[in-house]
């Protein structure tokens, strides 16, 4: 591999990187045969390689695939699929062919119906690799070249290290009061709000879990200042979090976004996104003359796939499944969380296969054990060919989003083999104590 490829693509585990040549289910496998354990892919919702998806891809493929100029029923047919799963006024549908693509529409559908330009987003967020999404995305535009005059940033809702934690009476309410403040001096600076922009669950922010309410007073703040809510919901929709379809819906049925971006697991691997929001704003959009078309968006094949996605959800019970397997690994990480002192926190709050560890070497003071989750991200690749990787401001949040046929016992090994990794790790440190003069 050359030099420049390395650097412009960073792979997991770059020291050692795996080829993998197959996939099934939540397994993958490498040149050598061997079998890896897949607990970071949600992007192949219902597993790699499932059947129905490829033969409902084939199918579709070897009949016709072409742009939505032409009238086909596949597109129609997955709309109204999706608008089941949604609240009543999200009822405007534009395919595209990436969350990427699906939240820079989001922004121009924004700014588009409000007339105003700034937005706000939630600190450590990230919402893809465009121009647009680097610009309201403070875990790249830190690293590059900064924050736009346009671009508001608000405290990240994290109630284990944020400002309010979990011993507040309302932590809800004070993180949304933190957004209403920013609004007040962007208003105070004479600019005007187009979109509060926020995952459900921040994923690269550390697998965080919103305080319950949150969602519904920030929309009533936004709003109030003449923007609207975008649910970014292209990591955690598609019922990763189990109880509902959607994540933002875990926030009680009273709250509902104006904008919703939906991507990563809608193709189990397929390139195609898209974005939901009301006929208002779709009429807002429309309204300037300029036409909006998309070449891939929405074409046959993908429509095909995305329905294939939803009857294997359906027929498989994976949201049933999502909300097992993960109540049980929660069950299982917190039994871990009181045998070791690393572990300072377990992410989850109901949240399906949609889970975290965070680890401390302190946790009285919340210190990032940063080297710590590293090590025990390569030793169960190396020793357990279990794949788990990293996330947060630290990367000291261990992740498991995995495929949504992730079983009890693949649950169960990943914990087996954690708890092994962080008794090695006590015994190693008292062995070292003993041995020093």
């Amino acid at each position: 591999m050359s030099l420049g490829f390395r650097h412009s693509c960073r792979l997991f585990y770059s020291d050692d990187p795996v080829k993998i040549v197959r996939a099934r289910g939540q397994y993958l496998f490498d040149e050598n045969g061997s079998r890896y354990l897949d607990c970071i892919s949600n992007v192949h919702h219902v597993g790699h390689c499932h059947p129905s998806i490829t033969q409902a891809a084939a199918s579709q493929m070897e009949l016709l695939n072409t742009n939505t100029r032409f009238l086909h029923d596949n597109i129609v047919l997955y709309a109204d699929r999706l608008a089941a799963t949604l609240p009543e006024k999200l009822c405007v549908f534009y395919f595209v062919n990436s969350g990427s693509e699906a939240n820079d529409l989001a922004l121009r559908l924004a700014h588009g119906y409000t007339q105003h330009e700034d937005v706000i987003v939630l600190d450590h967020a990230y919402h893809g690799h465009l121009t647009s999404l680097i610009d309201i995305s403070p875990y790249k535009f830190r690293k590059l070249a900064g924050q736009k005059e346009w671009v508001h940033v608000a405290p990240l809702p994290d109630v284990y290290r944020g400002m309010f934690r979990e011993n507040h009476p309302d932590p809800a309410q004070a993180y949304a009061d933190t957004v209403k403040e920013v609004i007040e001096e962007v208003h105070r600076k004479g600019r005007k709000i187009s979109a509060f922009f926020a995952e459900s669950l921040p994923s690269v922010g550390g697998q965080i879990i919103l305080p319950q309410g949150y969602s519904t007073k920030v929309a009533e703040y936004v709003r109030s200042a003449g923007g609207v809510y975008v649910a970014d919901e292209v990591q955690t929709g598609f019922g990763r979090v189990g109880s509902h379809f959607w994540a933002f819906q875990m926030h009680g049925e009273d709250f509902c976004p104006d904008i919703v971006t939906m991507g990563k697991p809608m193709g189990n691997g397929h390139p195609v996104a898209c974005v939901a929001t009301t006929a208002e704003i779709a009429a807002a959009f429309t309204a300037n003359g300029v036409e909006y078309f998309n070449t891939f968006g929405g074409n046959p094949v993908s429509c095909a796939i995305g329905l294939a996605v939803l009857d294997v959800m359906e027929k498989e019970d994976l949201r049933g499944n999502a909300m097992r397997v993960g109540a049980h690994l929660k069950g299982l990480l917190r039994k871990l969380q009181t045998q070791h002192q690393i572990i300072g926190d377990v992410r989850y709050g109901g949240a399906g296969l949609f889970v975290g560890i965070e680890l401390v070497t302190d946790r009285e003071q919340r210190t990032p054990a940063t080297e710590a989750a590293s090590r025990l991200v390569r030793r169960l690749k190396e020793e357990d060919r279990i794949c788990v990787s990293t996330d947060g401001p630290w990367e000291s949040v261990v992740k498991f989003k995995p495929p949504m046929c992730f079983s009890m016992e693949d649950a169960e090994l990943v914990v087996q083999c954690i708890d092994r990794i962080l008794t090695d790790k006590v015994r190693t440190l008292r062995s070292m104590r003993f041995l020093l003069p």
